[in-house]
């Protein structure tokens, strides 16, 4: 489903920034029936306490969630009516892989000046990371929320032996949310699908890196805004994956 844009959101500021947030994955790693962005997390489903971060931010005047057919239903009713998400526009249905998800959600989101895309499974995003990103992303076009390696990082060779180690220094860890201006990160998925260039994505950096239309700013994340994907994840919150 989705629904008109807010005449406040249009009126609010002078750029409208939608935030795209993924649950469409099933999430096999978990090893639970109900995918992993609908378990619950101090007694709200992950992807409510996603949501909210996003509801209650300045900087994002619309939400569009993107979830597997079999459970648009269930967004629309159990999360977005719910818990009374008023921003979220729409719940649309994603693709196989996650860029396709992605690209639906960029169709259905045109007018739009920027957009920020995240994790439905990174509940721990914070209201300041969005405004670092809202700052960055206007003045740059493209930002990347990430954090410092802690750890030594080294390069293999195609035999798996050492063959750099580059300076912990410059080396990251890719978070989200990333955001960037509308046209931008539109062009940027038109140039690689029509270059079949999106078979090893991983993230939408990437994607803006390829097509060599802009380069992607760093912001400053947190080492707690980590995206739940195995049950380990979720023992250092002290909460089981259960079915």
């Amino acid at each position: 489903m989705r629904f008109p844009r807010c005449a406040w959101a249009k009126g609010k500021r002078t750029a409208m920034t939608t935030a795209i947030v993924l649950a469409a994955g099933r999430g096999k790693r978990m090893g639970t029936d109900l995918p992993k962005q609908f378990l619950e997390i101090g007694g709200v489903p992950m992807i409510a306490a996603t949501l909210r971060v996003f509801e209650e931010s300045s900087v994002i005047d619309e939400i569009l969630l993107v979830t597997s057919p079999d459970y648009v239903s269930y967004c629309e009713n159990e999360i977005v009516a719910k818990y009374g998400f008023s921003k979220v526009r729409g719940v649309i249905t994603g693709g196989k892989e996650r860029y396709d998800s992605v690209w639906q959600a960029l169709l259905a989101c045109e007018g739009s000046d920027y957009v920020f895309i995240h994790d439905g499974a990174r509940p721990f995003v914070t209201g300041e990371i969005l405004l670092r990103t809202d700052a960055a992303v206007r003045k740059y076009k493209a930002a990347a929320v990430a954090v410092p390696s802690k750890d030594t990082v080294k390069i293999a060779d195609e035999n798996g032996f050492v063959q750099d180690t580059p300076s912990r220094s410059r080396v990251f860890i890719m978070q989200t949310p990333q955001a960037f201006e509308y046209d931008l990160i539109r062009k940027a998925n038109e140039i690689l699908f029509r270059d079949g260039g999106m078979q090893d994505v991983t993230d939408d950096a990437m994607i803006v890196e390829r097509s060599g239309l802009a380069r992607v700013k760093l912001v400053e994340g947190s080492y707690s805004n980590i995206k739940i994907t195995t049950p380990e994840d979720l023992k250092g919150l002290g909460i089981k994956a259960c079915n």
